[in-house]
């Protein structure tokens, strides 16, 4: 590879527990030898980038691959008032493991995408606390609690910029991956029906049952059971009508922002099988990650100018 390579940004996009593939994204691309120079993200893509930015990222994998659905309702701390989960128990964890000196101190460039709930603006945050950016740009509506910061109340940078190719070519990037995670998401529902209409419910997947009322509440956001064959569809419960409304919203958003701010290389991962909580399910989305950069090495190769592997 020639030494005077154009920067490479990555744009980690948003789409909660399918964010896992961006840690298969980011070890495919060392493995290629197409390390980012610039990590730029939104909601999980903020948290994946932020770590992998401080040097962290082996950890990051370690802890999500051993996660486990009560795990992941261990983490969150239900409430009533702005959103479904306030945020300090998530927010405790990684600041017992993740050694915050600010984003500028950062051994690799990075900045995260918010969106000021005020006024709709998109919001970059390119400086101070690393886990404080990190939870507004996450701050999914009406599931998490708005950040505030400074004056500034903050909520998911997924509303404005889902996927931050903007933002790492003003941090001077050559050559822009996009990581979009949700693009074959809408219909999802639908498409696991047709696939294993009858062949009933997987029981290695579903969550245990639920043993609190967040537990409860989290578990109406992983796919509805599928309906047997001649049975009537199951109607939408509202966490369902909330979470494939905001999923349509930002595949639209997505798709627009893509248009007029072209990223060089787009990497789609196959993630439809993956629902908004399922945050145990590592393994698979990283695996996913991993698959959907081999897939696209071609192209990549050809925007850095590069020469195909003989």
């Amino acid at each position: 590879m020639s030494s005077s390579r154009p920067r490479i940004g990555l744009a980690l996009g948003s789409g909660s527990a399918r964010g896992w593939s961006h840690i298969g994204v980011i070890r495919a691309l060392e493995r290629a030898g197409h390390a980012p120079d610039i990590v730029c993200g939104t909601s999980i893509g903020a948290l994946v980038g932020a770590v992998h930015a401080a040097g962290r990222l082996d950890w990051l994998e370690d802890w999500v691959r051993r996660l486990t659905w009560p795990g992941v309702v261990a983490m969150l701390d239900f409430r009533m008032g702005g959103g479904l989960i306030e945020g300090s128990r998530l927010t405790g964890f990684f600041r017992q493991h993740f050694r915050d000196e600010g984003i500028e101190h950062l051994p690799l460039p990075f900045a995260c995408v918010a969106t000021e709930l005020g006024t709709g603006r998109e919001v970059w945050l390119r400086e101070g606390p690393v886990i404080d950016a990190v939870r507004a740009s996450i701050a999914l509506p009406g599931l998490f609690t708005p950040t505030q910061l400074d004056d500034r109340l903050l909520v998911d940078g997924g509303l404005v910029n889902p996927v931050p190719v903007s933002l790492c070519r003003a941090m001077g990037a050559e050559v822009v991956i996009a990581v979009d995670l949700n693009w074959d998401l809408i219909g999802r529902r639908a498409r696991a029906e047709v696939q294993t209409e009858g062949s009933g419910t997987d029981e290695a997947d579903a969550p245990p049952a639920a043993t609190s009322p967040i537990a409860a509440l989290l578990a109406r956001l992983r796919p509805l059971p599928r309906a047997a064959a001649g049975r009537a569809r199951q109607a939408p419960s509202m966490l369902d009508v909330l979470t494939t409304s905001l999923n349509i919203m930002q595949v639209r958003i997505t798709q627009s922002r893509l248009a007029g701010e072209p990223a060089d290389v787009v990497i789609r991962p196959r993630l439809s099988d993956i629902a908004a909580m399922d945050f145990h399910r590592a393994a698979l989305a990283i695996a996913q990650g991993e698959a959907a950069v081999e897939r696209a090495l071609p192209l990549l190769e050809d925007a850095l100018g590069e020469p195909p592997a003989a």
